[in-house]
């Protein structure tokens, strides 16, 4: 978790959290040249690690360059090129977080490369859909490019799915993911009333450890809001346990217990 301290991680453990997927993100600000990347990305696949490790956790990592910053597509193309060079390192599950930002020209152009990258190594990919009120038109335009590429949809996540989106990515074969947050976006209610509208088949929940106001104990909280709402405990356990390692567990380097 780059943008957390390490008592984050402790905090984690104590709640019982055995494993983490932390997907390549916005680090708060643009990088300006593709060696800024080649470092972020030694520190996903080495010292994260090692840091999870000390409190019994495994960290798993994704790479890519995120949407955010893929408005550049030269840039978008160097990070590209180096990107399998990483891909081989054992803690690296997949491509993500791909997808859209303002639902650009460009950032689909990298998005497509992106998925073809993933698509020839037979990797797992994690979305990225965009926070704006063009949320719909973007994940159409996400899925409409997987399938063009004929990835299956089984093998992707499609995160920070809303009410609005949840029914679109699951009709269409996706797996669906909320990104809880304290306040704003999905947080742990919403997420609660998701499942009781949708059910909890090909869905999970994931806690926001970002740069912002974000709370790595969101998915402890939102197991809480369940139980407290009268939900059975295998319930529960499935879309914050069960589901996730149901879905990573087809990279073949996630293996927990």
């Amino acid at each position: 978790m780059v943008s957390r301290t390490t008592d984050d991680y402790q905090r984690m453990a104590l709640a019982g959290c055995v494993a983490i997927t932390e997907p390549a993100f916005w680090a708060g600000y643009d990088r300006s040249c593709a060696q800024g990347f080649m470092d972020y990305f030694r520190q996903l696949t080495e010292t994260e690690p090692k840091r999870a490790a000390q409190f019994g956790i495994q960290h798993h990592t994704w790479l890519c360059i995120n949407p955010k910053e893929s408005e550049d597509i030269g840039l978008a193309r160097e990070v590209l090129a180096e990107i399998p060079s990483f891909l081989d390192r054992p803690n690296v599950l997949g491509i993500g977080e791909i997808g859209l930002n303002k639902n650009s020209r460009n950032e689909l152009v990298v998005l497509e490369e992106h998925i073809a990258l993933a698509k020839s190594r037979d990797l797992l990919i994690l979305v990225h859909t965009p926070h704006l009120e063009d949320k719909m038109k973007g994940t159409r335009m996400i899925m409409d490019a997987i399938k063009d590429h004929g990835v299956d949809p089984g093998r992707v996540l499609i995160d920070h799915v809303e009410e609005h989106t949840v029914r679109l990515v699951l009709d269409r074969g996706f797996w669906a993911g909320m990104t809880l947050y304290p306040d704003t976006k999905c947080t742990p209610q919403r997420a609660t009333d998701i499942f009781e509208m949708h059910g909890t088949d090909r869905m999970w929940i994931n806690s926001a450890a970002d740069w912002g106001i974000s709370d790595p104990l969101a998915v402890p909280k939102c197991r809480d809001e369940m139980r407290r709402r009268g939900h059975l405990d295998a319930i529960i356990r499935k879309v914050s346990f069960d589901n996730p390692q149901k879905f990573l567990s087809q990279s073949g380097r996630f293996r927990v217990q």
